[in-house]
């Protein structure tokens, strides 16, 4: 099966919470799943599936883990790359997942391959994101077990 990346981004954890039940549930449908907690392009393979889990952090900012992933993206040749985004925020503030949608735009921009429309999770209405979460990969491993 599949191959995915889980390439977070995160400050307080809750991402972190979020990719380890993506990958379980990756797993338990018969994908391999390996999580980045210090993402480097470098060490993740290009083949296979990303799927980027982030918060937004400040005013719209990546969180500190993955700013410097985000910085080695910029100008690369990400065509061989199928990605999705979990983002996760809270629509009390204007800059709502926005960490998610810069990534999906900076991987866009670098001709990456966008698989499956991203999921952005308010932590007010889903106070456990994991939960949203995995019903977004179940719908998506139901519709296509592929995952491309």
């Amino acid at each position: 099966m599949l191959p995915v990346q889980i390439i977070v981004g995160s400050m307080l954890g809750a991402s972190e919470y979020v990719a380890d039940e993506l990958a379980a549930t990756l797993e338990n449908a018969g994908h391999s799943a390996t999580i980045h907690l210090q993402p480097d392009l470098s060490n993740i393979p290009q083949e296979g599936l990303w799927i980027i889990c982030t918060s937004t952090h400040g005013a719209g900012d990546l969180p500190d883990n993955i700013q410097p992933f985000s910085e080695q993206l910029a100008d690369q040749d990400l065509y061989a790359v199928k990605f999705s985004v979990v983002g996760l925020g809270d629509t009390s503030y204007d800059t709502f997942c926005y960490g998610a949608k810069q990534m999906q735009k900076l991987l866009s921009d670098n001709k990456a391959q966008l698989v499956r429309e991203p999921v952005h999770i308010d932590v007010l209405e889903f106070p456990i994101p994991e939960e949203a979460a995995v019903e977004w990969l179940n719908n998506w491993i139901e519709e296509n077990p592929d995952l491309v």
